[in-house]
């Protein structure tokens, strides 16, 4: 467990997140949930070009990390 102030771990990536009220990313991806004012659970793979070459949209859990290391292998 990290101390108070320290990060509990890193990515090397990018990792967005947008939420309500703001809602203007999530409602550019179509993910954004009106009814609930939430977005939807969503992955979105985006190569360094920013072009969008893996998405999906879960009505239940995330997937496991698995799948996504098998889309990434995949490009």
């Amino acid at each position: 467990m990290a101390e108070e102030g320290e990060d509990e771990g890193t990515v090397p990536f990018p990792v967005a997140s947008d939420f309500w009220p703001h809602g203007d990313v999530t409602r550019a991806f179509d993910v954004f949930n009106e009814a609930t004012g939430r977005a939807k659970r969503a992955v979105f793979i985006v190569d360094p070009e920013g072009v969008i070459r893996w998405s999906n949209v879960y009505t239940e859990s995330l997937p496991a990390s698995s799948e996504l290391i098998y889309e990434l292998e995949q490009m």
